[in-house]
């Protein structure tokens, strides 16, 4: 086909189902966690019924695109929408995570300090916290969730840190093998990368088990604990959705799908798996070790 036929035919899908079962998987998974956080018993079985609805979306959606792809429906266009539609997905997820480190970088650098007595809104702190005093960890005035121990950046964190970055290193080997059509060297080194994810998810699982049992570290350990779990819990939510990807990603190589000039499904998953990576350089440093 040439470059003229391409640019006039662009494949525009036959209409879908798909969209409609997604906003039906996430509204009964929102209606079931609210049901849940309220006490109702039947709430997480709700939840339970939103998320396999959501994974029987994602199989049946992506199934569909994979045979579109095989049966050559795509053209360079195509491709370019995938791109941009990919970059602006994790852009969107950049903005996630900045909301979060945001919110940390508010609680220590300013809320803490105004409610030590600092700053323009610091004469309030005599008449809502007498004698509190402004040091990071904190688990807020009034000793809210009782005494804690911090959690270290040179045990299990330090050891993820080495094993995702050995992770970013066992993609980008499978990427040059795909490239090169070295078929060996492209399925081990994804077999590797999600060995290396999912080991890094049962660490941080007993991580938290550790922190619950022994450091009284919880969500109920004030503002460290609560921002301790909802940036590192995120994150290990992206880790485990991009294990799972890259398991797909796996058996479509086995079975031949991808070739040195028409692997963008590859290419989108290790874009996110390496975007992964940074986040967590960034979680270390100002969770773990600042």
């Amino acid at each position: 086909m040439s470059a003229e036929q391409q640019t006039e035919h662009y494949y525009i899908p036959d209409p879908s189902p798909w969209p409609v079962v997604g906003m039906v998987s996430l509204l009964t998974t929102l209606v079931g966690a609210a049901l849940a956080i309220n006490g109702v018993d039947i709430g997480s079985y709700v939840v339970i019924a939103g998320l396999l609805l959501f994974g029987y979306l994602l199989f049946g959606w992506f199934s569909d695109v994979v045979k579109e792809n095989l049966s050559d429906c795509y053209n360079h266009q195509v491709d370019t929408s995938f791109r941009m539609g990919m970059i602006w997905f994790i852009a969107s997820e950049v903005f996630f995570f900045l909301a979060f480190f945001g919110a940390l970088y508010y609680i220590r650098n300013i809320a803490l300090p105004w409610l030590g007595g600092d700053g323009y809104l610091g004469t309030t702190n005599e008449l809502l916290y007498d004698g509190y005093t402004p040091v990071w960890p904190t688990h807020g005035p009034g000793e809210m969730g009782g005494d804690f121990i911090v959690m270290g950046a040179w045990g299990i964190p330090a050891i993820n840190t080495f094993i995702l970055l050995t992770s970013g290193a066992t993609i980008t080997w499978a990427h040059w093998g795909l490239k090169l059509n070295k078929q060996n060297h492209l399925v081990w080194g994804l077999a590797s990368t999600i060995g290396l994810g999912v080991i890094f998810v049962i660490l941080q699982a007993y991580e938290y088990g550790h922190a619950y049992s022994d450091l009284n570290l919880t969500l109920e350990t004030g503002i460290y604990g609560s921002t301790f779990y909802m940036l590192t819990g995120f994150h290990g939510f992206h880790v485990t959705m991009g294990a799972i990807m890259l398991m797909a990603i796996l058996g479509r190589s086995l079975k031949g799908h991808f070739s040195p000039h028409n692997h963008f499904a590859f290419e989108a998953v290790a874009w996110y798996w390496h975007f992964v990576d940074v986040v967590w350089l960034g979680l270390f440093i100002f969770v773990y070790w600042l």
